[in-house]
């Protein structure tokens, strides 16, 4: 959100987006057993866990994002399963999908940007 804030005026837009649960490479840290004891595979390494999706359908919001008329000139938003993200209650499983409203606040999307300031030193180019 507070990228897009800062690059809206410059005509950059910034998403977030959620490609969903993929079994990929980026597992490849975690030891099997305990992929199979998630029950996310069987014992073969087939995926079995529910709501999981392929790279294919994992890859589709992304590309929905980059890609569709309707986002233009759109900025700011969280975007799950090809469509904006709605805003889940509090004590959501976060397994039921949307995004959490402290998540696209603003002024909680400025801090991790005050932050990264503050630690780097940097100083952002202004115009």
């Amino acid at each position: 959100m507070h990228l897009d804030a800062l690059g809206k005026d410059d005509g950059v837009r910034a998403l977030a987006l959620h490609p969903g649960k993929i079994i990929t490479g980026l597992q490849r840290e975690m030891p099997f057993q305990e992929q199979i004891d998630r029950g996310w595979v069987d014992e073969h390494g087939n995926v079995i866990g529910d709501g999981f999706k392929t790279a294919s359908q994992g890859a589709a919001t992304g590309l929905w994002a980059a890609t569709s008329p309707l986002l233009a000139g759109c900025g700011g938003l969280y975007l799950e399963d090809c469509d904006v993200a709605h805003v889940s209650a509090p004590g959501t499983p976060m397994d039921d999908g949307g995004v959490r409203a402290y998540a696209i606040d603003p002024d909680e999307a400025a801090r991790p940007w005050a932050l990264s300031l503050a630690v780097t030193g940097a100083t952002p180019i202004t115009r």
